[in-house]
């Protein structure tokens, strides 16, 4: 589909209404699950205000957004509409499960070809901007140049999303930026360094993607005081925000969730609460046979209740079946573990199985989505960081907010390949067995509860959230 037939088709959205919308927002995500969906469950958010949300990507990273989506249906909200721009074409290589390094090099083609969306996201620009008294952009930080025609458009403005925890955005800003005031928090001790976190091609993305967010008009985050009070403080310093506003809208994702009867979730009804532990690694981990062997005997060993999501990272199109690899575990695991654990091998509604009355611990690579909603549900976690911001998600969730502890520390990633089954097997008895665990899970609730406080009427991120409104339609 050209350019100029994308603009036209988008101009049917608005057929039937009595006059244009005064404010429309567009959604410009990065291609990967935990960005895709960041931005959709925040597309519910602006758009039970009544206002227009227009989410924009192709159509293969579209339909995996809807496909995932947990906790609600996108479809049944008549105010969001999908922008569906045809897939480029770019290399699709499976993951490289023996690799020491486990930053997902095999998605960089993916995340290349978002470049492509420029022409045809700077069309739909220009349509929308010609129906409505004002476009509101918001985009991802790593889409900052599929984005930047908008400077163009008399009664347009950006705000840049950025995907990860104001913990690690503090810190990547302030560090980069030469370390411009001093920062007294105990944080400083035990911050994780970044080496090894991404692959050198990934680091040249986000620095040429960083170079626009000079563009825009201020920053949102998927947090809350309730959770990362300091380090929103920290961000909204002249130094780092550049006296830009921000707001910390999170958690995006809905706190009170309708289960999809997934048979997981038919197998935790079964289960006494608390009494199972939720084992899954995102979609970009991918495992080892070794590892994964690892894993399994840890897991009978401890003798606890389990629910494990077995499946490789996604490819860079997740619907391109070839080339999936089939994954063994030790003979005779799963029938010796049918009384006591469940091996799910696809996709898995995790909200949902974290918001279950039986779950009671998450091993977890300690990505953004899965840390926030692990939080938002009362779930303490067992962190196993893999890459990017992970290992120092994982230290505000063991050593700031006391809400996990850890299965492998971070810094010691290249002392043995494998994380072995004694530290696994450690790791969850500790989480599900031991006072320390039933301490984290008293605080993780009490962190659930500060932020269930903070959404509702009245609440700081809700007076937030209005705030964001009452700006974008000012």
């Amino acid at each position: 589909m050209s350019s100029n037939n994308y603009s036209q088709s988008s101009l049917s959205m608005n057929n039937g209404l009595k006059k244009p919308p005064q404010v429309e927002v567009v959604m410009v995500p990065f291609p990967a699950q935990g960005h895709l969906n960041q931005l959709l469950q925040l597309s519910r958010l602006i758009s039970s205000y009544n206002i227009p949300v227009h989410y924009v990507g192709t159509a293969t990273h579209n339909r995996q957004a809807k496909l995932r989506i947990h906790g609600w249906d996108p479809l049944s909200t008549a105010n969001i509409h999908f922008h569906e721009i045809p897939t480029p074409n770019f290399l699709n290589p499976p993951p490289n499960p023996n690799t020491l390094v486990k930053f997902p090099a095999h998605l960089q083609p993916s995340f290349n070809s978002a470049a492509k969306l420029r022409g045809p996201v700077s069309a739909l620009l220009r349509v929308i901007s010609n129906e409505s008294k004002r476009v509101v952009i918001i985009n991802d930080s790593l889409m900052g140049e599929v984005i930047q025609d908008f400077v163009k458009l008399p009664n347009a403005e950006a705000y840049t999303f950025h995907s990860v925890s104001a913990f690690c955005t503090f810190f990547f800003m302030w560090e980069s930026k030469g370390k411009p005031f001093p920062v007294n928090h105990k944080s400083l001790e035990v911050l994780t360094p970044m080496n090894g976190c991404f692959s050198r091609e990934f680091i040249e993305f986000i620095r040429n993607q960083h170079n626009y967010i000079k563009l825009c008009s201020g920053r949102i985050y998927n947090s809350c005081k309730a959770i990362e009070a300091p380090f929103i403080d920290f961000l909204a310093k002249e130094e780092i925000s550049e006296n830009k506003p921000q707001w910390a809208l999170g958690p995006f994702n809905p706190l009170t969730i309708s289960n999809q009867r997934h048979k997981c979730i038919e197998w935790l009804d079964k289960q006494i609460p608390n009494s199972v532990i939720f084992i899954s690694f995102g979609t970009t981990t991918t495992f080892s046979l070794e590892q994964i062997k690892e894993i399994a005997i840890g897991l009978e060993n401890s003798k606890q209740k389990f629910l494990w999501v077995l499946r490789d990272a996604d490819k860079g199109d997740v619907f391109d079946e070839k080339t999936r690899r089939k994954i063994e575990l030790p003979k005779g695991f799963e029938e010796r573990m049918k009384e006591k654990g469940l091996v799910v091998r696809n996709w898995a509604p995790q909200l949902e199985i974290l918001g279950h009355f039986a779950s009671g611990g998450f091993m977890s690579h300690c990505g953004w989505n899965s840390c926030m909603e692990s939080m938002s549900m009362g779930v303490p976690i067992a962190a196993w960081p893999m890459h990017s911001d992970q290992p120092r998600n994982a230290v505000l969730i063991t050593k700031v907010l006391k809400v996990g502890l850890m299965v492998k520390e971070w810094d010691c990633r290249d002392h043995g390949r494998f994380v072995t089954s004694l530290m696994v097997e450690k790791a969850v008895r500790m989480l599900m067995a031991a006072e320390v665990g039933h301490q984290m899970r008293k605080r993780a609730s009490e962190i659930a509860a500060a932020v269930r406080r903070s959404m509702a009427e009245g609440g700081a991120t809700r007076m937030e959230l209005e705030s964001f409104i009452a700006h974008i339609t000012r």
